[in-house]
């Protein structure tokens, strides 16, 4: 009774946007109100609110997880959202997406080429950079200005931002799943890299299939190219990941591997991709114009990779300095924000300085950012439901109640599963780092239960609440809300899942495989 009381949230989700076809900000605030009065009238009589809480008044846990959800989805992550979509509207303001455009089409007419370089390379690189739905926002907004219909663009955009998101944030995602799981509460390097290595193992065959799904959706005929390009590009991809978690840690595999896949790329296009004679008469451009037409991406990336933890003594200001935190009585939690430390800071910053180089004034600018608020309201009330009803169900006991009865009707099969349960967590919170935070000692204890050694073999069971969360982002309705708000699909939630569920399911499934098998 507990596991269905507990899973109604996520199927009236499913059931609104799919079956019914309800947008999402509608769907979102619907389940919401759902979610709170489970909450309320269910849980307490079915004993599923954790001990520590159990005392306290239910409209209390209710009421503040609430006010938690609100915070959380403010604070970062509509912010970056956002000054993603700025950052774009700054380019189509300043004209310079004609720039961006012509150079990509000058450098290859070949389509599959362009959108694997948008979505599996700039999109990975910027999701190891920032993460919270820039590389999805980003580059598709960009195909649609190439022309590309916005369907497509939002779903190769959302399958593009899946591997990568385990290291989004400069690593933030894996980092907590093994603080989450060590004594203490911080683990050691050792332990880092260990977990950060087994989870791009438990990636590792779909570093090639996905580029091979996401040029088979740009062009179905092209077989021989898509299989070669996806195998060269995928293999480039994983074994530089590897590497950088294996012997770095779980700050750089998702920059690194992704400008190792640009590389890759560009080589491949140089010495098989031939050039039609009019790309020979393509227009070129001086570097004063290429700077001035990327300089909103230039500056967003100098901005995050100086404040970021490759920049330790800036990082370490920045995250000390102007911190706000708000004590959450009852769920007895404290919400930190930092002013000036967040990426949200760092993407407004960088596309305002970009649009002045490129000739727009603060006044214009701040025109163009009051018009993305506004443009986007559909958009704030998705994502503060979604955050909000996930904060409700983690301390309402809902989420634990789910994973726990997986764990009791799977058994000695539950590593087949395991990614299953981080892919829920990521699919309700939209956020690999909240999966990690709500599952990695769930994990960890059912290898205990199954009787895996500590060390090796628990780490990697842990490793597979990550992997499994990845493929959960690409499903999340709060990434599909970001697509819908980069593609201007306001109200098409649904068709978006719907066509993206099928790769999210043999994303997760492929997952379960590699963990159960070689555990």
């Amino acid at each position: 009774m507990t596991v269905i009381i507990a899973i109604i949230p996520i199927v009236l989700l499913f059931v609104l946007m799919l079956g019914l076809k309800m947008p999402g900000h509608k769907s979102a605030l619907i389940s919401l109100i759902v979610t709170a009065l489970l909450a309320l009238f269910a849980t307490p009589a079915l004993h599923m609110i954790p001990d520590n809480l159990s005392d306290t008044s239910v409209y209390g846990i209710v009421g503040w997880a609430f006010v938690e959800g609100v915070l959380k989805a403010v604070f970062p992550i509509l912010i970056i959202i956002l000054m993603a979509i700025y950052s774009y509207n700054i380019l189509v303001e300043s004209k310079q997406i004609e720039v961006i455009k012509q150079q990509f089409t000058s450098f290859t007419d070949d389509r599959g080429v362009l959108v694997l370089m948008l979505v599996w390379g700039f999109g990975g690189l910027l999701e190891g950079m920032a993460g919270f739905g820039t590389a999805v926002a980003i580059p598709a907004a960009i195909l649609i200005g190439l022309g590309f219909k916005p369907m497509f663009s939002a779903l190769v955009a959302l399958i593009g931002n899946t591997v990568a998101t385990g290291f989004g944030a400069v690593g933030v995602p894996v980092t907590t799943l093994c603080n989450e799981v060590a004594p203490g509460g911080a683990a050691s390097p050792e332990v880092i890299r260990e977990i950060s290595a087994f989870a791009v193992l438990q990636l590792s065959p779909l570093f090639v299939l996905l580029p091979f799904i996401i040029l088979w959706l740009t062009d179905k005929k092209a077989w021989k190219k898509n299989i070669t390009l996806a195998l060269w590009t995928g293999l480039i991809s994983v074994a530089v990941q590897y590497l950088c978690a294996r012997y770095l840690g779980a700050e750089t595999p998702a920059i690194l591997g992704s400008v190792a896949a640009i590389v890759a790329i560009i080589i491949y296009t140089k010495l098989f991709v031939p050039r039609k004679a009019k790309m020979e008469n393509a227009k070129s451009y001086t570097m004063a114009e290429t700077f001035r037409a990327w300089s909103v991406y230039l500056f967003i990336l100098v901005f995050i990779l100086v404040s970021g933890a490759l920049c330790p003594p800036v990082n370490q200001f920045l995250k000390s300095h102007l911190v706000t935190a708000v004590p959450l009585p009852v769920i007895g939690t404290t919400f930190k924000f930092g002013w000036i430390s967040n990426a949200g800071l760092m993407l407004f910053l960088g596309a305002t300085i970009g649009g002045l180089i490129q000739g727009l004034s603060l006044k214009r600018l701040m025109v163009v950012l009051a018009r993305t608020v506004v443009n986007l309201r559909n958009t704030v009330i998705t994502i503060i439901s979604l955050i909000a009803l996930a904060s409700i169900m983690n301390y309402s006991g809902m989420i634990a109640a789910i994973a726990s009865g997986l764990v009791a009707i799977t058994g000695s099969f539950y590593p087949f599963f395991a990614p299953l349960i981080g892919a829920i967590g990521t699919f309700v919170t939209g956020s690999d780092t909240s999966s990690n935070i709500l599952f990695a000692k769930l994990q960890a204890n059912v290898a205990g239960q199954l009787g895996y050694a500590p060390g090796s073999e628990t780490n990697w069971l842990v490793a597979a609440n990550t992997t499994g969360a990845t493929g959960g982002k690409m499903i999340s309705p709060q990434s599909i809300a970001i697509a819908t708000a980069a593609c201007d699909m306001q109200g098409k939630d649904g068709e978006i899942l719907r066509s993206a569920l099928p790769y999210a399911l043999i994303y997760i499934v492929i997952g379960g495989l590699m963990v159960f098998f070689a555990v």
